[in-house]
């Protein structure tokens, strides 16, 4: 007895090594540490304080829950054999523990930038990034750490006490193969909102940004063609090789300076073509590594007390519920994490209880040899031929009778017992340009498949893909599109969503039940269907999709071969085929508006209760910009005739604002009803109602430009 007491320290220190070491962030190094905002402080809460530093972490490549990530067998190993990676994190909490809500939220920054703040903080800038405090009132713990490993490192701040704009930078090691470069087909495609010059970084896009690319193999572009397009599936036109070249004529007027990561044009790109090149790059990044990063960390801050070196854990103790939200591309790479398996760590824990994916209708192709995370299929136009949509989209298993594919996103961790409870939220937006319908029906557009349990589908209907400010004033710029951007807010519904979520994690309130567009009771339609109003100077959405081609604004999602090398399945491997062949096309359907343009089957914001126009998930492009094409990622918002004289000159058939509330005092009366409508069906926060009447109001002072009393 006595030696196994005498023995007992030691063994107790032996397995708290191998529980910190097991976490599989061995170390980490706080660089600094400040109070937030300048010292502001938060209600009850009161101060906050932001934490920041690097994390080391290691994978064992033969565990089976990383064996998965693509040419993780192929990268360097340390002394141990296990496979590491470096990334920044920042965490944000309350300065005294005993006032957080004890709920850690991972947020996974878009391209490298925060967008919480500025999802559910109402008013966040620059100039004010913590807005309104939404999340800060609740003590909310929010972290930040690196996940893309592609990313050009972002400028150097003096500022301590703000959240770095640009905090997601991870470093990844190379693939190797037997100590030599690996080389493959890689395809570079740019497009623009404005004119560039005539050099670009190989990678870098309108969507890919912040990314400078695979360089390619060799200067010399003997042989490889280089094309442009006005639109995805118009003619190229091939360009003389005598016209470009890999190099920098930043300074160095055409040829310019030789630069493998670089291309010059000679005649300048133009923001009106779609340029593609394939050629052979070379150093592919184990960009997988960027899941074990975000399960790592999030495993780590929620389970260890300290690290490998002794190190401690800044939340130790101090976190009873895990979340994990992404907007955009990085809600597609959530789904994407929890479809390869990730949501369990190595010592198979849960690592997040709930999961708040944003405007994301497809997944993100982080998992394959020469990976560009940052590229997407946003609409008919742009990046249309990337690997984001290849993944199954449904939560529950499905037999894709087109892809082939027979799995679900929660097919491996249903496995396991560590899938999260889910809030799907998609805006309109998602179904015109990133084929969302395939998240709640078979391929074929047939019937609707069942959500799994642990699964809410929200649609808020009339809303655009990155939503809109309700601190903004009414939008007055075009951009390079036909209409306005869509100036409907949904951030009042995701705030509201968020407690939601969070109650039913804690296990204090059941969800509201899952609202979407439906085949079955005709709210989601084939999209030759679609009723859209005639409005003057509008043009009409619809379009009939031609086989690999498209005469709307509708993306049809494609199915393709990108080789023998590849798993739609899984969204991993290696693509051979460049550009891939089309193998068939996905029947296209939307959500069906009623005669006043209001989408079926979605939740109501209060800019729908009381409506200033017409608002829509799809915008055209305008002149000069691939012309009729869908509008990357924006809806339209097209205003109501102020009177109805203006409406008769017109030839409007919507009502006025005249013919609608009459006055200022009607149109306070309809919001105000709308908003305590939405209130009561827990669509809204009691405590946002005033902030929402009072921004719509404004707007309707706006839009009625001083002709209603």
């Amino acid at each position: 007895m006595k030696k196994m007491l005498r023995a007992a320290p030691a063994m107790l220190a032996l397995m708290c090594a191998a529980s910190a070491a097991d976490a599989r962030v061995s170390s980490i190094t706080i660089t600094s540490e400040a109070p937030a905002y300048g010292g502001m402080s938060f209600g009850t809460v009161g101060q906050y304080k932001l934490v920041s530093g690097v994390a080391t972490g290691e994978v064992d490549p033969k565990d089976p829950r990383n064996a998965i990530i693509q040419d993780v067998a192929l990268a360097p190993r340390n002394a141990r054999g296990m496979v590491e990676y470096v990334t920044n994190f920042q965490i944000l909490m309350p300065a005294d523990p005993a006032k957080s809500n004890k709920t850690m939220w991972f947020d996974i920054a878009n391209r490298g930038n925060i967008l919480s703040l500025r999802f559910f903080n109402i008013g966040a800038s620059a100039e004010k990034p913590e807005g309104d405090a939404f999340l800060e009132k609740q003590g909310m713990i929010l972290v930040w750490a690196g996940w893309q490993g592609d990313l050009t490192p972002p400028p150097a701040s003096d500022r301590k006490d703000l959240p770095t704009s640009r905090v997601s930078m991870v470093k990844v090691p190379v693939a190797t193969e037997n100590g030599k470069p690996i080389t493959g087909t890689m395809r570079a495609e740019w497009t623009y909102r404005a004119a560039p010059g005539n050099t670009q970084d190989i990678g870098a896009s309108s969507y890919n940004s912040n990314a400078p690319g695979y360089p390619s193999v060799t200067t010399d572009n003997k042989g490889l063609i280089l094309t442009m397009r006005v639109n995805q599936f118009g003619a190229r036109t091939t360009l003389p090789n005598n016209e470009w070249a890999f190099a920098d004529c930043s300074k160095v007027p055409f040829p310019g300076t030789p630069d493998p990561s670089k291309v010059c044009l000679k005649q300048g790109f133009d923001a009106n073509h779609i340029y593609e090149l394939v050629y052979t790059a070379k150093d592919p990044k184990v960009m997988g590594l960027g899941l074990a990063a975000i399960r790592d960390v999030g495993s780590f801050l929620r389970y260890a007390a300290k690290d490998d070196k002794g190190t401690a854990n800044p939340l130790a103790g101090q976190v009873k519920f895990a979340h994990f939200t992404g907007a955009s591309q990085t809600g597609r790479l959530l789904r994407t994490y929890l479809h390869l398996g990730f949501n369990e760590d190595e010592q198979g824990r849960k690592v997040y209880d709930g999961a708040l994916p944003l405007i994301a209708g497809v997944g993100d192709y982080i998992n394959v040899r020469f990976s560009q995370p940052g590229r997407t299929s946003p609409d008919s136009y742009a990046e249309k031929h990337f690997p984001a949509q290849d993944m199954p989209t449904t939560y529950g298993a499905m037999d894709d009778s087109i892809s082939g594919t027979k799995t679900g996103i929660l097919t491996r961790c249903s496995k396991t017992n560590t899938c999260p409870k889910i809030f799907h939220v998609v805006s309109d937006t998602e179904y015109w340009q990133f084929t969302a319908r395939s998240d709640t029906t078979d391929a074929l557009g047939t019937r609707d498949v069942a959500i799994p349990e642990n699964v809410r589908v929200y649609h808020i209907g009339n809303t655009q893909h990155g939503g809109y400010s309700p601190a903004a004033g009414l939008p007055t710029e075009r951009d390079i599109c036909e209409q306005l951007p869509n100036a409907n807010p949904y951030a009042y519904n995701i705030r509201a969503l968020m407690v939601e979520l969070q109650q039913w994690v804690a296990g204090t309130a059941m969800p509201p039940a899952s609202v979407y567009p439906k085949i079955a009771d005709g709210t989601l339609v084939a999209y030759e269907k679609f009723d859209f109003l005639k409005i003057p100077g509008v043009t009409s959405p619809r379009g009939k999709p031609q086989a690999g081609s498209e005469t709307g604004v509708y993306n049809t999602r494609l199915a393709f071969d990108r080789g023998p090398r590849f798993s739609a399945e899984d969204l991993s491997g290696i693509i051979d085929v460049e550009p891939p062949r089309i193998k068939a096309t996905y029947p296209p359907f939307v959500p069906q508006i009623d005669a006043e343009g209001i989408s079926k089957g979605s939740i109501r914001t209060p800019m729908t209760m009381a409506p200033l126009g017409t608002y829509t998930g799809w915008n055209v492009r305008r002149a000069g910009f691939g012309e009729g094409d869908g509008c990357s990622t924006s809806g339209s918002y097209i205003p109501y005739p102020v009177t109805a004289a203006e409406a008769k000159v017109s030839g409007d058939p919507r009502a006025s604002l005249e013919a609608r509330y009459k006055n200022k005092a009607g149109y306070v009366q309809a919001v105000t009803a709308g908003v305590n409508s939405l209130v009561k069906d827990r669509w809204m926060l009691a405590d946002d109602a005033n902030h929402a009447i009072k921004a719509a109001t404004g707007w309707f002072d706006e839009a009625a430009k001083g002709k209603l009393p």
